[in-house]
């Protein structure tokens, strides 16, 4: 009786261990980063030209990106390449197609290298701070039950994020960060683009791997927002299109 007992009690803590969440502090993140060309292509006003070259590119276009990270860093890159079969003009891809962003969240900075037309630019600079605004919705992402919150860019950019609190690192794609988990979606329906992980991987992640770029012309958020408004003052609505996506 005693031992049946003793293995009833321990059936109750494995199962209770069982149910209790796993917290995840390190590891790799695949995103999926989807946009919706035609819709960009909307925004001109040329019908003619605009029904052509929707014929010749997909309408959406497909890239992978890699997020490692630790309980304090994160590492954003350009993940594995797919075999398309219509090939999207350079200038369709905009100036986000490549970014490598390091993020050190106990210090609060960042660094990152983007090409822009031609010209690669390191910018480090401070995190950016977003007053996200948390909601009850909930989705589910790779797995993980994720909450959603909403934050302007920009002014006027609205984006929607969704969080998983069980990867405690206050990360995510791209530069955005600053919500009570990892971030696994994020959908800016201004740039008609989206991020959503795929799937995660538990790696050790060594200290060696998180590191900022090196390439680039150094220079910061503000002075390249200066340039980069010199540069595209006459360019319309494609101005700023452009813009978001170099600061997202």
């Amino acid at each position: 009786m005693k031992k049946i007992i003793i293995t009833g009690y321990c059936c109750l803590l494995l199962t209770a261990a069982i149910a209790q969440p796993q917290f995840i502090a390190k590891g790799k993140i695949e995103f999926e980063k989807r946009v919706n060309l035609h819709k960009i292509l909307d925004m001109d006003d040329d019908g003619t030209w605009k029904e052509m070259m929707k014929r010749s590119m997909p309408p959406v276009n497909v890239s992978y990106f890699d997020l490692l990270f630790d309980e304090s860093k994160t590492l954003y890159k350009p993940g594995r390449e797919i075999v398309v079969t219509q090939k999207v003009p350079e200038w369709m891809n905009g100036p986000a197609t490549d970014n490598i962003v390091f993020t050190n969240l106990a210090e609060k900075t960042f660094s990152s290298q983007k090409t822009v037309f031609e010209s690669t630019f390191n910018v480090s600079d401070t995190i950016r701070k977003l007053d996200w605004k948390i909601t009850q919705d909930t989705r589910t992402i790779a797995g993980f039950e994720c909450r959603k919150a909403t934050a302007i860019l920009m002014d006027s950019v609205f984006v929607f994020a969704f969080y998983t609190d069980q990867i405690v690192t206050h990360g995510g794609p791209e530069s955005f960060q600053g919500l009570p988990g990892m971030i696994l979606g994020i959908a800016i329906p201004r740039l008609h683009a989206t991020w959503f992980a795929t799937k995660l991987e538990l790696a050790e992640i060594k200290e060696n791997i998180l590191v900022a770029p090196k390439k680039g012309k150094k220079t910061t958020v503000s002075d390249l927002h200066q340039t980069l408004k010199e540069v595209m003052k006459n360019w319309g609505r494609r101005r700023d299109q452009n813009m978001w996506q170099v600061f997202i």
